[in-house]
């Protein structure tokens, strides 16, 4: 049987040359905050595939998590990394590539614009409400299953959002800060968006748990079925409303107890 030329190789002097030599890369990702290069290559049969490679001491750390995170979690939503490779003391990692855009694209540069008309972000808030509430739906479905599997979201925030707006379906990446938890915070602060995250992130010897999941994942829903960026126009219903004020309540223990408490009362609210 003829080796495949992503997912048979264990280790490499050069990533990009490789791909190069491989296939055609259609599209790379050089100037991220991550500390990481990813390509689009395309093999001589069709196939794409999505190579993230670690550059950095950091981002290899980040790496070896996330690598970890997607050997304990599986779920249509998230796209999974299925093969790693070794590259001079770091690491690629290679995920079946989809179509679709990041909600938010920071870079290394600084911050993107999520307001400015025809970004991403601005043309999902622009869509039907039951499309972008059905993809909210996903982002939390697939949270069920990492709590299932005793992970908690971190670093978590619109550019780990990929929507493909052909056909209206959204998919998480990047989620390369998962941690098993609950944990305690050994740090200053978690990596991660101002607008996601929880107070105890901030805490240094704070326990980070389901709690923290449920304030980030209100804090997306609370910024996806916004038409605006101010928070000034939600598009949910004052009972869903109210949902997510009580994830997101600063006192851990006055939020849901778990992601699951929090689904149930999300989709109670919207049969209200």
């Amino acid at each position: 049987m003829a080796l495949h030329p992503l997912l048979d190789v264990a280790e490499l002097p050069s990533v990009e040359a490789y791909l190069e030599r491989a296939g055609t890369v259609f599209t790379a990702f050089r100037d991220q905050d991550s500390g990481c290069v990813s390509y689009g290559v395309r093999l001589p049969g069709g196939e794409r595939w999505f190579v993230k490679e670690g550059t950095t001491g950091s981002a290899c750390l980040s790496l070896c998590r996330a690598w970890a995170f997607h050997r304990a979690v599986s779920h249509p939503v998230i796209v999974p990394q299925v093969h790693r490779i070794a590259v001079r003391g770091n690491w690629a990692v290679v995920m079946p590539w989809h179509e679709g855009e990041v909600l938010y694209h920071p870079t290394a540069g600084g911050a993107a614009d999520r307001t400015a008309p025809g970004s991403a972000m601005a043309r999902f808030r622009a869509l039907p409400l039951p499309l972008v509430t059905r993809a909210w739906e996903r982002i939390l479905s697939a949270h069920l299953a990492v709590e299932e599997a005793g992970y908690v979201a971190v670093d978590f925030y619109d550019g780990a959002l990929l929507y493909d707006f052909t056909g209206n379906t959204m998919r998480l990446v990047d989620l390369d800060e998962y941690r098993p938890g609950p944990f305690v915070l050994e740090e200053d602060r978690l990596p991660g968006s101002r607008r996601f995250m929880a107070p105890e992130e901030y805490e240094r010897g704070a326990t980070i748990d389901a709690r923290t999941t449920v304030f980030t994942l209100g804090r997306a829903a609370r910024l996806l079925l916004d038409a605006g960026d101010d928070e000034r126009a939600w598009r949910g219903g004052p009972a869903r409303l109210g949902v997510l004020h009580r994830a997101t309540r600063a006192e851990p223990g006055r939020r849901f107890a778990s992601v699951r408490r929090f689904a149930a009362a999300w989709h109670a609210a919207g049969r209200a």
